[in-house]
């Protein structure tokens, strides 16, 4: 069973709620922390003032220090009701005061205040270090105050939990936001789709580009009017064609039926044969018609996407048009040559529309050249390029342009519909090759399509 494919609201909630999480918990995290450190300064604070309680207790006698704690002080200074605070005065390794060892710090000092961790009785402390410069002391004396850290973790789990409502209100107040932001984009999201689902197919027209439609969705758009442009031109010409076509189809219609109701009416045989005769060339003339329209239709669907390029000998396919127009060449009296390799010339193409393009050349220079002209194919390999030439009136070179358009004739006497050349020059495109015209050394027209390399 196919999944239903998921809302842009869905998806935008989904990649943002991970983010805003991760930044409310960062948050959360270095607000607890930011806590925890002023927190602990002002209880570090409160052991530096303890250890200078006691170094106002030291005195100097003899240039030895000493220090005046009656039982009385020394209960006053460790008790606490929540933490064991331990003190420990020492004069160069001589105990003045403390029933229990502080643990030194790992540093030395060196002459400021040092806070650091410890360990007294398996219990963690947080302990101060403070050097004492007595006057007439031969050296500093070193006050140590430490205390357990009950205190300080209560404080820390009191801080953490007042913060926890706060960012559920932040928490909650961010999703109502992005609940809101997302119903908006999507809204404006939506509101353009409105307005492609009511778009007239028939019509045909721009969609309008309102300021209400997301940046993002500004190049999707132009992208479909540009579609819609394209596809507005290729409707006209579509229409042209049918058109044209049409016009084109209903000519040699009516001179049919004219002449098959004339063949109706001949008692005379011979009248007969000849009005059944000219049928008869009308109806070839149908067919060859009826073939340029569908050539030309299929060159058109080739370059829309299902053309597919094989490697293939330019030469021999020559050959085989060369051969096809023989006969015809014959009967109308023209010299038709081939002057080239007989195989070696590789090209990337379709086999079908260049025999197609070849034979179109080959059938332009016998309809239109002279009935007993001469008539030349010309094929090199490097770069591949063939050229048909013919003695014939030529094309002149204001007309060369126009007559690559569909349906277009000169006024001469062959009996073309006007397409042959522009499925040449349609089949041209499809391989990536130059057509061109332009007088023949022979007197006549000269049709060039030359390719852009060697597929070997």
């Amino acid at each position: 069973m196919t999944r239903a494919p998921a809302s842009l609201r869905s998806l935008l909630l989904r990649r943002l709620w991970l983010p805003l999480l991760l930044l409310l918990l960062a948050s959360a995290v270095a607000s607890f922390a930011l806590a925890r450190h002023y927190a602990g300064q002002v209880y570090d604070r409160w052991l530096w003032d303890s250890a200078m309680s006691l170094s106002q207790l030291l005195y100097v006698r003899d240039g030895n220090a000493g220090i005046a704690m009656s039982d009385a002080t020394a209960r006053m200074f460790r008790w606490d009701t929540v933490d064991r605070v331990y003190g420990q005065v020492a004069d160069d390794g001589r105990l003045l005061f403390g029933d229990r060892p502080v643990p030194a710090p790992a540093v030395p000092g060196n002459g400021e205040p040092l806070y650091y961790d410890a360990w007294i009785d398996g219990e963690a402390v947080r302990a101060v270090q403070v050097a004492i410069a007595l006057p007439g002391a031969r050296r500093p004396v070193l006050v140590r105050v430490a205390e357990t850290r009950i205190k300080r973790h209560r404080l820390e789990r009191r801080l953490l939990l007042s913060s926890l409502p706060l960012q559920a209100v932040v928490l909650l107040l961010a999703a109502a936001a992005l609940r809101w932001g997302t119903a908006a984009v999507v809204g404006n999201v939506n509101r353009a789709t409105q307005r492609l689902a009511a778009f007239d197919v028939q019509q045909l027209r721009p969609l309008p580009l309102h300021g209400d439609s997301p940046r993002e969705l500004q190049p999707a758009l132009d992208a479909i009017n540009t579609l819609i442009g394209r596809l507005v031109d290729a409707q006209q010409q579509q229409q042209r064609f049918v058109a044209n076509a049409a016009h084109q189809l209903r000519t040699p219609l009516a001179a049919l039926q004219v002449r098959l109701e004339s063949a109706l009416r001949e008692t005379d045989g011979d009248a007969r044969r000849a009005a059944l005769d000219a049928v008869l060339d009308g109806l070839t003339r149908l067919h060859h018609l009826t073939h340029q329209i569908l050539m030309l239709n299929r060159s058109e669907t080739a370059g829309s996407g299902a053309l597919r390029l094989r490697p293939l000998d330019l030469a021999a396919l020559c050959r085989d048009e060369l051969e096809r127009h023989a006969d015809r060449a014959i009967a109308q009296g023209a010299d038709l040559g081939y002057d080239g390799p007989e195989q070696g010339v590789p090209v990337e193409g379709e086999a079908q529309l260049l025999r197609e393009m070849i034979g179109n050349l080959l059938d332009n220079a016998l309809r239109y050249g002279r009935r007993d002209g001469r008539v030349t194919l010309s094929l090199s390999a490097t770069p591949p390029t063939l050229r048909v030439d013919d003695d014939g009136p030529g094309i002149p070179a204001g007309e060369r342009a126009r007559v690559l358009e569909r349906f277009y004739r000169l006024d001469t006497d062959g009996d073309g519909c006007g397409l042959g050349l522009s499925i040449v020059s349609e089949i041209a495109n499809l391989h990536g090759a130059r057509f061109a015209l332009e007088a023949s050394p022979e007197g006549g027209a000269r049709a060039t399509v030359a390719f852009p390399g060697s597929a070997g």
